[in-house]
């Protein structure tokens, strides 16, 4: 999870850029902080997803297929 310095700082910068022109190097900084951000939005989400399993009415593990296999080797889901 992104600190909560980062998440303030990217919350500043986007006021800024409503009530002003960010500089170039605050573009440059807020596109690394929103990349930061969703990269650890998608892990936190993936690890999620790793942790579900799907049963049906009767009880019976109907798990896709690409889930179980991503479970087992831990890699992203595609």
């Amino acid at each position: 999870m992104l600190s909560q310095d980062k998440i303030k700082r990217i919350n500043e910068l986007s006021r800024k850029s409503k009530e002003s022109q960010l500089t170039e190097q605050e573009k440059k900084e807020q596109q690394d902080l929103r990349q930061e951000y969703l990269q650890s939005l998608r892990s936190s989400f993936e690890n999620q997803l790793h942790s579900v399993k799907v049963v049906d009415e009767t009880g019976e593990d109907v798990t896709p297929d690409k889930l179980k296999e991503s479970k087992k080797n831990r890699g992203p889901i595609q």
